[in-house]
Formats: structure tokens, sequence, C-alpha cells
């Protein structure tokens, strides 16, 4: 998925977000295999495969990608592999794909714009819709949780993942309100929390904001699904293949900051998103730059969204995977 945000902004255009930035920390290459785990719109896949002679494999859980894929395969064909599934299931979607390693994987993590800005998808609040947030079509939505959670766990997820201080007395009146009649729509949620915490003459975000975030994590497993994509990396990449991973938010960033710091031998294990078993003490991966790359100011100008993007690479060595012990 690309043109990702990890809040609740305006609408733009469905910019692949450091497009440039990505391509040359990816550095494609004649007759390798590369994966994007976020398929979206095809934007940086279709990069990839214009860059050099090589074969994406592109994966998205979203109904609708398949069919965006499809112009893609008429124009690429053999060397355009679409899956649906998940990416932290990599492992298992390019073995049944035919292939044992790769040369590279990227990952644009988030909801896309395209996501939030369809209503019937209930991922923003800007939009009248069903309360749902899901990416796929399977597992719970967010009426599910907001409507049969204990208020505890209400206020843990939104904490959490939203990074909410008043999650208690938002999770208090989300359940007062649920008692006389269950939760469905966008605009029922964001009500009930604009009630629980009014929105501050300094504040610049929605009070709604921080809950929705939240949900959408919760109910997609976003934070789970990107641990194991990470951990998938080591197994899948060859020595010298290249991961790029643009993130949106501070939870995100940090999970992936702290497996990259950790894998190249910079810190010890200490995020509880990243194991702490090592059969391996040396680094799995080595980092080309050390901070994260930005959006400039030109792309920030034109895509909004890509303001709070951060942008974070490493490359395969030949030690085993610190997780594992060994490659696949």
């Amino acid at each position: 998925m690309t043109q990702h945000a990890s809040l609740d902004h305006t609408s733009s255009a469905h910019f692949p977000v450091m497009l440039p930035e990505v391509i040359s920390a990816l550095k494609p290459q004649d007759g390798k295999i590369y994966v994007d785990g976020t398929f979206g719109a095809g934007g940086y896949t279709r990069a990839i495969l214009k860059a050099a002679d090589c074969t994406v494999i592109a994966i998205d859980r979203d109904p609708g990608a398949k069919q965006r894929a499809e112009d893609l395969k008429a124009e690429f064909g053999d060397r355009f592999i679409f899956v649906p599934g998940q990416f932290g299931d990599v492992i298992r979607i390019i073995q049944e794909a035919g292939f044992k390693d790769v040369d590279g994987f990227v990952l644009d993590i988030g909801v896309s714009s395209m996501q939030i800005d369809d209503p019937s998808r209930g991922f923003s609040f800007r939009f009248e819709g069903p309360l749902d947030m899901r990416m796929g079509n399977t597992g719970e939505s967010a009426q599910d949780i907001v409507n049969t959670y204990r208020e505890e766990d209400l206020a843990n997820i939104i904490y959490q993942y939203g990074e909410e201080r008043q999650s208690r007395r938002i999770a208090r009146r989300i359940v007062e309100a649920r008692a006389k009649s269950p939760l469905t729509t966008t605009s029922a949620l964001a009500d009930v929390v604009r009630a629980a915490i009014p929105r501050a003459p300094q504040d610049k975000i929605d009070p709604a904001t921080r809950t929705f975030q939240a949900l959408r994590i919760a109910v997609n497993d976003e934070l789970g699904e990107l641990t194991r994509a990470l951990q998938s990396s080591e197994i899948i990449l060859v020595p010298s293949g290249r991961l790029v991973v643009v993130s949106f938010h501070s939870l995100e960033d940090g999970i992936v900051k702290s497996f990259l710091y950790e894998r190249s031998g910079k810190v010890p294990a200490s995020s509880r998103h990243v194991p702490s078993a090592h059969i391996s003490t040396l680094p799995s991966f080595t980092l080309p730059f050390r901070k994260p790359i930005e959006a400039s100011a030109l792309e920030i100008d034109r895509n909004p969204r890509s303001r709070s993007a951060k942008l974070r690479a490493a490359i395969r060595t030949e030690h085993p995977a610190h997780h594992t012990g060994g490659r696949a």
C-alpha cells in the first residue's frame, strides 16, 4: 500500500511517497527478484520494474489491489507477480510463487490514501461510513471492537496504538454510548470521542484522530505484521539483499529502528516487539545510513501526507538470521 498516512489528513492525489529515495535505496538490478510487500496503487512496483529488467512479487491484502494489478500484468507480463495476502507471510508467499530467496524487500507501512478516501472502508471520520477499518475483508472490524471489548481493553488499545493520554475517559464514554445504541458509523464514534475530550483552541488535529488510528492498527494487527515482516526479511534476503521501509508514525518507526539497530549490532535488543533471544550475535544487516531519510520540502508541498514519512534501509550480510540461527 502506498501513499500512507498515520493520521487523518486532508485528501491528496495518490503519489508514491519518497519514490526516488526508495529506488535509490533499493538499487534494482537486471535479473534480480524483488518483493513489494505493500502494493497499493503499484507506484513502487512500477518504478522498480522500469528501473531494471527484474521481477517483482507484489503483495497486498486489500480487495481492490488485484484489479489494479491487472494493468501492470498486462504491461510487464511474467516480470510481475501479484499475490493477494499479508506481507508478514512473505516467506510462505515467495515459496509458493516458486522462489527461495529474493534480492530486495520494500515496505510502505500504514493505511493508503485510497483506503482513507473511500467512505465505505470506514477509515476516516471525514466521511460518513460504516465503522469497518479492515484492510482485508476478514476478521474483526472496528465496529466489533468498540461494541464488544471491555472498557479496560479499549483504553489499552487507544493508549498503546493511538498514544492517547485520555484513553480511559474515551473508553468510558464509548461503553456508555454503546449501552444506549451500538456504534456503527464513523461519525457516531467520532462524536463520542469529541464529547469525551473537547478540542482545545491550540490543538491542530481533531480529538478523534488518535482513537481512529489506534483502532485501525488494532483491527489490522499492523505492528505485529510489521514485526513478522522484519523478522522474515532476515530469511528471504540473499547476502547484499536490501530491505527498505517507509513508516509514518513513531510506533512503526520505533519498531523498524530497534530491529535494524539491534540486527546491525548498534544496540542490544530492547523493544518489546523485537525478540531478545539470539542464536547468532553477528550482525545480519549493515546500515547504509543510520539516520532516516525524510521527504523533501518539495514533496511535502505536493503531498502533505509525506511530511511524517521516514525511510530506513539495511543490507543483508552473510551471517545467520538472529531469531532462527540460519537462512531458509
